[in-house]
């Protein structure tokens, strides 16, 4: 089994890597270079058809992309340590969360990254003010995420889960692109130090 990945700061190849870091899983790794396009060789393109990563190859030679599955994958192939929840409420939450985190939170910073950001110029035809209209939007998402953590340690419970994996994710790679969180949200603040804490968090 090899997971095809990219280096930090890309947050989807990192969502996977913490998520194996938290189930102390020792899974191989091939790195894909971005900046060279190799995730849209035909070689990676026999693996994943979108030409995206990460990119989960099983022994049979079965490929499994998008990182929500691939990490969903590997829990319930590996007991333990279960983050996606252990109960049918805890896992439909859990899905609940992840899928606010996508929708609300990853979203803008999607738009901004695309629309918005110099390195992302050569790669399409850049609408900027629309770019530039999703820093309001991310601020936005960030003050409702800053009221959901009012009264709970995690996103989704009081555990911590992938719903807070893919928040972690979003919100460092927000900062890396110039959208950073201010001292207006220290709800979300008080969470990144708690998550950021973990070790899991340096994969």
């Amino acid at each position: 089994m090899i997971l095809y990945g990219a280096p930090n700061p890309a947050p989807n190849p990192r969502r996977v890597r913490i998520f194996i870091a938290e189930k102390g899983l020792d899974l191989p790794e091939t790195l894909v270079n971005m900046m060279k396009r190799e995730h849209k060789s035909d070689e990676h393109r026999a693996r994943n058809s979108l030409g995206q990563i990460p990119t989960l190859v099983l022994d049979d030679g079965t490929a499994i992309s998008e990182t929500v599955a691939i990490c969903r994958y590997l829990d319930e192939t590996n007991p333990g340590g279960a983050l996606f929840g252990t109960t049918p409420l805890e896992r439909a939450q859990v899905d609940m969360w992840i899928r606010r985190v996508e929708f609300v939170l990853m979203n803008p910073v999607g738009m901004f990254w695309r629309h918005a950001h110099p390195r992302t110029a050569a790669l399409l035809t850049q609408f900027r003010d629309f770019g530039e209209s999703n820093r309001a939007n991310y601020q936005g998402s960030l003050k409702w995420l800053d009221r959901e953590l009012a009264e709970k340690p995690f996103i989704a419970s009081e555990t911590y889960t992938m719903a807070d994996i893919c928040a972690l994710c979003t919100i460092d790679f927000a900062d890396w692109i110039g959208l950073p969180v201010g001292d207006d949200f220290p709800n979300v603040k008080a969470w990144h130090a708690r998550v950021t804490a973990r070790p899991s968090a340096q994969a």
